[in-house]
């Protein structure tokens, strides 16, 4: 039998233990001192096609004048959804390929319809559906063509949603606010106008969301949801808070309502979508699953990341470059995050793993070999 040296065996297996815990992120990721199993991170400003990445589904649907409660309805298609990416990989800033604002680019397409006609519209909502309380972040910059509404939020259902909702035609010089909305079955009782539910509140931001990209972020907890922009609270909401897991979305429609998105637009309006990044926990039980053999200990040094805060607006080549734990090499081990190369790296991370534990295990019976006297 061969025996490695002492010395040399405690090297190694020291080596071998330091590169085991340096594997991060094992149990989750936090916000506010709360933990999430699960993330998705999209970074659009170097996405080249919507259609290959897998945490996103671009929805085609029709919805009646009728149903959309207003003088006309909406047509989701996949080719109001362009993906704009920037012209090179290394830069975090500027125009895309296609001109413009680079990102994902949500189309609401100008011009009249008939009366009772469908507006052309965009949504893009994430393939899994079992988002269960999460911290959700999104940078946009809404369109300043009047007669809009962009809308980031969670659906499970039209009595428990959470809107951060923009309307164009309310911003002007001075006013350029953002609705903050919890459906529920009270204002699916009025009509879904929560304006009286005491889920519904309008906040002033103090810029211009058409003239920049922002983050705005909604945190969703059993008891509330936290509402933020660029990383400020903006408001908290305690009643109605949903319980079911679900969808995030992001959206851009006009049904031509006078009292909620106006038009249509003249023109075509365009939102674009730097990045979405959710971290949450899954309804899921094989995610849950996975989640309990990959956290063997949620207090070992790095089982848990904190998620980083914006301190501005993302707009620059500094700013815009915000952090994604999918573009580490060790932090998204088991995620089901797009892309083989996102996977394999937590593919290769768990099997390299393995087989640094059966390494130390050969060495340490090595030595216990050794301390027996069988030299």
């Amino acid at each position: 039998m061969f025996v490695v040296p002492s010395a040399v065996s405690v090297f190694y297996t020291t080596l071998l233990l330091v590169t085991l815990v340096s594997a991060d992120c094992e149990c989750g990721y936090t916000a506010n001192s709360t933990l999430y199993t699960d993330l998705i991170e999209t970074d659009f400003l170097h996405l080249t096609n919507i259609t290959t990445d897998t945490d996103w589904q671009p929805q085609n649907y029709t919805v009646t004048s009728a149903l959309a409660r207003g003088p006309y309805g909406k047509n989701a298609s996949l080719n109001n959804v362009v993906a704009n990416p920037l012209k090179s990989q290394y830069d975090w800033a500027g125009n895309g390929i296609n001109g413009g604002d680079a990102g994902l680019q949500l189309f609401v397409r100008g011009g009249n319809p008939v009366p009772g006609g469908l507006i052309p519209m965009a949504e893009v909502a994430t393939t899994r559906g079992d988002l269960l309380y999460g911290s959700f972040r999104a940078g946009m910059k809404v369109t300043a063509t009047n007669g809009t509404c962009g809308a980031f939020f969670w659906y499970w259902n039209d009595t428990q949603e959470i809107d951060m909702e923009f309307l164009s035609s309310q911003f002007n010089g001075s006013s350029h606010p953002v609705n903050l909305v919890l459906q529920s079955p009270a204002s699916e009782e009025a009509g879904f106008n929560a304006a009286n539910t005491g889920t519904f509140q309008v906040h002033s931001l103090p810029f211009n969301p058409s003239a920049g990209f922002h983050e705005y972020r909604f945190d969703w907890s059993p008891n509330s949801v936290q509402f933020y922009a660029d990383g400020v609270l903006l408001d908290i909401m305690t009643k109605a808070i949903p319980n079911s897991p679900g969808h995030v979305t992001l959206s851009h429609w006009s049904t031509g309502n006078p009292d909620w998105s106006a038009g249509p637009p003249i023109t075509d309006a365009i939102l674009t979508v730097e990045y979405l990044k959710g971290y949450f926990n899954s309804s899921n039980v094989a995610r849950q699953d996975d989640w309990s053999q990959r956290c063997k200990d949620s207090l070992a040094p790095n089982a848990t990341c904190t998620i980083p805060e914006i301190t501005e607006a993302p707009n620059g080549n500094v700013s815009a470059k915000t952090y994604f734990f999918s573009l580490q090499a060790n932090m998204t081990g088991n995620q089901t995050v797009s892309g083989s190369k996102m996977k394999s790296q937590g593919i290769a991370l768990e099997s390299s793993r393995t087989v640094r534990v059966a390494m130390i295990m050969v060495l340490l019976l090595s030595q216990l070999w050794m301390m027996q006297g069988h030299i």
